[in-house]
């Protein structure tokens, strides 16, 4: 954040300027990792612990599964979106360049917001995981509760911007006049419609992590990214053109909001039976 208006303004570096910055925040990043691996409290790092072993792995890759896939589908997500607004943008009174530019801020300031849900989601992560494991399932139950409230109130807070202020957020890339901002308030109205329903998500696909539920996670982050947008995205323009590509982003979110909600009750459920034999058993 600091490294890029430097490069892009101060030294007019341009798009390569953020390419640097981006380079250089990862080395800091993982320099400031390196530094402080030593200091860890409760884990002691020796050379036996930097020996590969199977299963280790093993669950290492099962577990990080469905962070892996929402990283990665965040690119295929981009790249049909980005050729689909290039191919409806053209045939629209927009042109294909004006569709491009607006979703283009519409999906960096999404990353931005779901990068902060991930943040609540994933601190909640260890505690619910350890509390799982240790089978105190009421702590689970709150720690959960509290990051759903934490996440609904990040995304009803975007919420409200993008609804009644998406121009606030514009123009802090730089706005234009007409179409440009025409279509850059309705690409946020529309496409980040149901934005309060991507806390639960997130929360939920973590959480199902955290209680050893890794396939669940991976078919959750699977679900509004892959599973729901791309067919839709492939429909809804045919018929509704350039501003169908938009409407993809809340029917995906919808749907993957109604499989994440019945992933959450069933385990909700399987977690209060469970709760309720622990405390039968010390009775």
């Amino acid at each position: 954040m600091v490294l890029d208006p430097v490069f892009i303004f101060s030294f007019g570096m341009g798009v390569k300027g953020a390419a640097l910055a981006t380079i250089l925040g990862q080395i800091a990043s993982f320099v400031v990792s390196v530094i402080y691996m030593p200091r860890f409290k409760s884990v002691k790092l020796e050379g036996a612990s930097f020996r590969l072993r199977g299963r280790t792995c093993g669950n290492i890759l099962v577990f990080g599964l469905s962070s892996f896939i929402t990283q990665f589908a965040i690119t295929i997500v981009m790249a049909l979106t980005n050729n689909l607004l290039g191919v409806y943008g053209a045939a629209s009174v927009y042109g294909a360049e004006i569709p491009l530019t607006a979703t283009g801020i519409v999906m960096k300031v999404n990353q931005i917001m779901i990068a902060i849900l991930l943040g609540i989601a994933t601190g909640t992560q260890p505690i619910i995981g350890f509390n799982n494991g240790a089978k105190n399932y009421k702590r689970v139950r709150t720690a959960l509760e509290i990051s759903l409230v934490a996440s609904e109130v990040v995304s009803i807070l975007g919420f409200l911007i993008f609804q009644f202020a998406p121009m606030s957020v514009v123009s802090l890339f730089g706005s234009e006049e007409g179409l440009y901002n025409e279509f850059a308030v309705k690409a946020f109205r529309i496409f980040l419609m149901l934005c309060p329903l991507t806390g639960f998500q997130t929360v939920a696909a973590v959480y199902l992590q955290a209680v050893g539920k890794p396939v669940k996670s991976a078919i959750l982050s699977l679900a509004r990214q892959i599973i729901f947008f791309i067919p839709t995205a492939l429909i809804l323009p045919v018929f509704l053109g350039v501003e169908g590509v938009l409407w993809t982003g809340p029917v995906a979110d919808g749907l993957a909001f109604l499989l994440a909600l019945a992933f959450l009750i069933y385990e909700r459920t399987h977690l209060q039976r469970s709760h309720r034999a622990l405390e039968a058993g010390k009775t």
